[in-house]
């Protein structure tokens, strides 16, 4: 079968790979659609970061770049292995892309997210979603019921906001603010609205972006090239500040402006992903007793995230700005993200 394999930096190639077999208690399923990351694009122009390189084999699945990537993927049964017996081949399903060790402290403590070998089906090995077939244990595959396998390749990303919004503990009167309206913020925005916050304000200068956060559900829009933002929030929220905050852009200055414009008491979520070490003023921190709490992708947030869709609380169909082949994934895919990432939230990949 064909697959998009990550060599290195700047070198992805699509390439015959041997079709994966199922094993006892495994599903294969076959891939229908599977959306680019952010973090794709990471290893794309900096890897390898989470992909394991040649000299350092990752520790649970013992294998090195080359890498099949996605891990953003839905599909249909196309096998059951021995043992699994409540699903059927046609199935429509998405695949919660863990690789985890099970035995460590985080992992016995239901933190499987922030296992201390924590790895991912699409960066890590074990196949990816940017191939036809993907076998992994029955406990990650989740059914889709009726929905469609382009709206599964959504449910990740959305995934990752729901856990982050579920994690601060935020409530339906409760005012946030999300700072970035790129793919993780508007997935963020939307699902703040799918849990019943309607105050929502989003911090975002460029104009496309600005757009699509008012589609995803912001009730303020705000620019920060032409807003004292901190000021502006304090307003609207008659000078408490917001309850919950959350940066989506792993800026200094936009975690520091996402601090100040939370009030008292209340929480920033850190969901970014960082390329430098964060710079923190701690009196902001200490003088308001703010909190800041670090999200990292999702556990046991797959199974809401789905049924959040499947009632209508959010449309996934807004995030998606493009469909290709797999033949055209580094051009139509990659490189188009880089070059107008502003146009795009999310551009699905058909392996077959």
């Amino acid at each position: 079968m064909k697959a998009a394999r990550f060599h290195g930096r700047g070198d992805i190639r699509i390439e015959d790979v041997p079709e994966p077999a199922v094993r006892p208690g495994t599903v294969k399923v076959e891939v229908e659609w599977c959306g680019i990351c952010g973090t794709d694009l990471h290893e794309y122009l900096e890897g390898p970061i989470f992909a394991p390189p040649a000299d350092a084999p990752h520790p649970l699945t013992g294998e090195t770049v080359p890498i099949t990537l996605g891990h953003e993927f839905a599909g249909v049964v196309a096998e059951l292995g021995e043992g699994v017996t409540d699903l059927r081949v046609g199935d429509r399903v998405v695949v919660e892309p863990y690789i985890i060790c099970g035995r460590c402290d985080a992992c016995t403590n239901g933190r499987y997210n922030v296992c201390q070998s924590l790895g991912f089906v699409g960066l890590s090995g074990m196949g990816g979603g940017f191939s036809q077939y993907v076998v992994a244990e029955r406990r990650w595959i989740h059914p889709l019921g009726e929905l469609g396998t382009d709206v599964g390749a959504l449910v990740e990303p959305l995934a990752v906001a729901y856990h982050a919004v579920r994690l601060a503990g935020t409530r339906p009167d409760h005012t946030a603010v999300v700072y970035g309206a790129g793919p993780i913020g508007l997935v963020t925005t939307a699902a703040l609205r799918a849990v019943g916050v309607e105050d929502v304000i989003v911090v975002e200068p460029a104009a496309v972006r600005k757009e699509k956060a008012a589609v995803a559900g912001a009730a303020h829009v705000l620019d920060p090239t032409s807003t004292d933002v901190v000021a502006e929030v304090m307003e609207l929220t008659k000078g408490r500040g917001a309850d919950v905050t959350f940066e989506c852009a792993g800026v200094d200055v936009v975690l520091k402006t996402a601090i100040q414009s939370t009030r008292a008491g209340g929480t920033c979520v850190n969901v970014a992903i960082w390329g430098h070490e964060a710079s923190v003023a701690m009196n902001d921190l200490v003088f308001r007793e703010v909190n800041v709490l670090g999200s990292l992708a999702y556990a046991d947030d797959h199974r809401p995230t789905i049924d959040l869709i499947a009632r209508g609380k959010v449309d996934p169909h807004q995030f998606i700005t493009g469909r290709i082949g797999l033949d055209d994934l580094v051009v139509g895919g990659f490189e188009e993200l880089i070059r107008n990432k502003e146009e795009n939230v999310k551009i699905l990949v058909r392996p077959s």
